[in-house]
């Protein structure tokens, strides 16, 4: 075996052995119970005083309602697309809405932000 057949196979076996962790990467959420959790299995939001993919939930708000953070480098994919918020950060959105999680959402399975005042409300796909 000469040393660029041995070194184009190594290539071929990391690609391999990477592109399924690429494709775990970039879905920033999944389905479980008929509703959208991020990967640690906490139920997400979606708040209706957002509007046009732009975030309102600001300061305290961002507080209780912990944004779904993106990395800069994530892409959008499918339903989901990387927001820019007012402080550069960056955060996921589920069909054009800004998402969230709960800080009173203690355990997977948790959906108490459910319906809180009339605007907040878990994702269902």
């Amino acid at each position: 075996m000469t040393q660029s057949t041995f070194s184009w196979k190594a290539l071929l076996v990391t690609a391999a052995l990477t592109l399924p962790t690429l494709a775990f990467a970039a879905e920033p959420a999944m389905t479980k119970g008929g509703i959208l959790v991020d990967h640690k299995g906490m139920t997400l939001y979606t708040f209706d005083k957002d509007a046009d993919g732009e975030s309102v939930c600001k300061e305290q708000c961002a507080t209780n309602w912990p944004p779904l953070k993106a990395e800069s480098t994530d892409i959008a994919t499918g339903d989901w697309k990387v927001i820019t918020r007012d402080d550069q950060t960056s955060q996921w959105a589920y069909k054009g809405n800004p998402v969230y999680t709960y800080k009173d959402d203690k355990k997977t399975g948790d959906k108490t932000g459910d319906g809180k005042g009339g605007a907040w409300h878990v994702i269902k796909p």
